[in-house]
């Protein structure tokens, strides 16, 4: 008998190669993982152009830097990500719920 596949969230980081925002976006990728860690089917960095750094999960966007304003800090995007893919799961002590 076999277990039927649960269908995971996928988180996208689009970043600008031309702004040299590979590290930050590796490094966001990483902090994702080891808060989700296996809940997540996968992190896909994708390089772009245009000063371009957004973040979605399933194709729904979390976040813009265009639209939100630079960078997100580690506890916001998990809270971002959290919100979309994993609405109830708790993000420990430091976690506030976004409305």
């Amino acid at each position: 008998m076999t277990t039927p596949e649960v269908s995971r969230p996928t988180v996208r980081i689009r970043y600008c190669t031309l702004c040299n925002w590979l590290l930050r976006a590796n490094w966001m990728s990483a902090e994702l993982l080891s808060t989700f860690g296996t809940e997540l089917d996968s992190v896909t960095l994708v390089p772009g152009t245009g000063g371009v750094f957004a973040v979605d999960v399933d194709g729904t966007p979390v976040w813009d830097r265009a639209t939100d304003g630079g960078f997100p800090d580690a506890a916001e995007l998990k809270r971002r990500v959290r919100d979309v893919a994993f609405p109830d799961r708790d993000l420990g002590h430091g976690d506030v719920r976004t409305p």
